[in-house]
């Protein structure tokens, strides 16, 4: 009989995986959206970290570049937008470098957050 206990956790195997470049980017995106809505849901969703708050999610993943932040429809973060429209990709990706993030506050970022997740 096996133990489901022992199944390991895909969102813990894929932090697990990111590389050292970019986890103090994941890890600082993890920590501004369990302070921002510490009831979220963390969990995978479309093989990448997800949040849930309620129906709204958001999905963080890590790619080449560093980390891309998905989740919002019409409520788009137009004032992070407005300053810095070049992190945003044609389908609304927001896509963040390590050297990108270093130039945002923690304010701006949970703008970001707070337009998947609500405030």
């Amino acid at each position: 009989m096996s133990d489901a206990s022992a199944q390991p956790d895909p969102r813990q195997a894929y932090i697990e995986g990111i590389a050292p470049a970019f986890r103090p980017l994941f890890d600082r995106i993890d920590r501004l959206t369990r302070t921002l809505h510490p009831e979220a849901i963390a969990g995978i969703a479309y093989a990448m970290p997800t949040y849930w708050v309620g129906k709204r999610r958001l999905h963080v993943g890590v790619w080449k570049h560093g980390v891309s932040l998905y989740g919002w429809k019409s409520d788009r973060p137009a004032a992070f937008l407005a300053h810095h429209p070049d992190l945003m990709t044609s389908t609304g990706t927001i896509r963040l470098t390590p050297e990108d993030a270093a130039a945002l506050s923690d304010d701006e970022i949970r703008e970001v957050i707070a337009s998947a997740l609500g405030t």
